[in-house]
């Protein structure tokens, strides 16, 4: 659903947010009882209670960046200077902290364990900006991945979301100050060129972030794609489509705007596994606490690997998924096999997870 007027979301949306977090708190003893007494009767460990709680923070962590974003609202002169390198810099710090005392709260509530593979953004030249392409699957997978490259690795990322985001009032402010493009699904003649505008001039330590598939995977979106491929005639993308059982096939334009803004951009393809069956709602209730195992897999494909001619980056870029859909087959089983082992052993709380940690973690200068 489209998200209503700027000043509609400003006037109305972000105070009512604020709102629902304190009178959410102020009652919490009495849904907490509530919550407790309805445990029994529901599958799981304590379930109503751990979703009060994450609902419960939550909103609280939205009250609390509204606060904060009004704050430099009125410190930076009343916005004149809200958008200017130095205030950018505070909001993408706020933004930091904020990911990952939710993702310390997930793994906590929901017991989850990440593992990081691959060629991760660490090894990738410092001088030198990233486009990533990631697979879209999943609840919390866009979270998880702004939160790995701005606290794990250090970028600052300028992020292609849907408009429907907007609809969340810290989200809608946050981001509409610091580099991102909201597109909707009606956006049809403007979208690519808004996309290689926030492409444009990347410096090292940015990451411009775009989700090729466009839609978390679902069986339905799968068949509607493969169909749309045929009514445009593009018969060859869509038998190639339709040999990828486990990701959408990726529309290439704004793929191919981003390459064409940032020629000198090493691309990263990110794939993951782990909540990706998760497809409704009712998935997530249903397995509720998770109990689940993500693996992030990374590849590093440097700019000088990647064609120069459209119709080749097209076949470059189902490649990709392609081999990113064969990853999530052949890693499926065994994220289900360590979920299996994490709940046995219990989740440790890794502040960077991965099989070997780095030895050095110095962060560079900002700029």
């Amino acid at each position: 659903m489209r998200p209503p007027a700027r000043w509609i979301r400003r006037v109305l949306l972000a105070p009512l947010a604020i709102v629902v977090a304190l009178g959410l708190a102020a009652t919490a003893p009495v849904w907490v009882l509530l919550t407790v007494a309805l445990s029994p009767f529901t599958p799981g460990r304590l379930r109503p209670l751990r979703l009060l709680w994450l609902a419960t923070v939550y909103l609280l962590v939205e009250a609390y960046v509204l606060i904060e974003l009004f704050g430099l609202w009125l410190v930076s002169g009343f916005g004149a200077k809200v958008r200017g390198p130095a205030f950018q810099r505070v909001h993408y710090r706020l933004c930091g902290a904020v990911l990952r005392f939710l993702y310390r709260q997930a793994r906590w509530v929901l017991r989850l364990t990440v593992r990081i593979e691959g060629t991760d953004p660490d090894s990738a030249p410092r001088d030198r900006p990233l486009l990533v392409l990631c697979r879209h699957a999943g609840p919390g997978d866009s979270f998880l991945l702004a939160h790995a490259l701005i606290n794990w690795y250090d970028r600052e990322p300028r992020i292609v979301l849907k408009e429907s985001l907007q609809w969340d009032p810290a989200i809608d402010v946050l981001l509409n100050r610091l580099p991102s493009t909201f597109i909707g699904r009606d956006d049809r003649t403007d979208t690519e060129e808004r996309i290689g505008t926030l492409a444009a001039r990347l410096d090292g330590n940015d990451a411009f972030v775009i989700f090729p598939e466009g839609a978390n995977f679902t069986p339905r979106r799968w068949n509607r794609a493969i169909v749309r491929l045929h009514a445009l005639g593009l018969h060859r993308l869509a038998r190639k489509a339709e040999a990828m059982h486990n990701v959408l096939p990726p529309r290439p334009g704004g793929v191919l705007a981003a390459l064409d803004s940032a020629p000198d951009a090493d691309v990263m393809l990110v794939a993951h596994t782990g909540v990706d069956h998760l497809l409704t709602v009712a998935d997530v209730w249903r397995e509720l606490p998770m109990d689940k195992h993500i693996t992030m897999q990374w590849w590093l494909e440097p700019a000088s690997a990647v064609p120069a001619a459209p119709d080749e980056r097209v076949e470059w870029l189902y490649h990709w998924w392609a081999r990113i859909d064969a990853w999530i087959e052949e890693n499926r089983a065994e994220t289900l096999a360590l979920a299996a082992l994490a709940r046995r052993r219990g989740s440790p709380d890794d502040a960077f997870p991965r099989r070997c940690a780095p030895q050095s973690r110095r962060r560079p200068p900002r700029r």
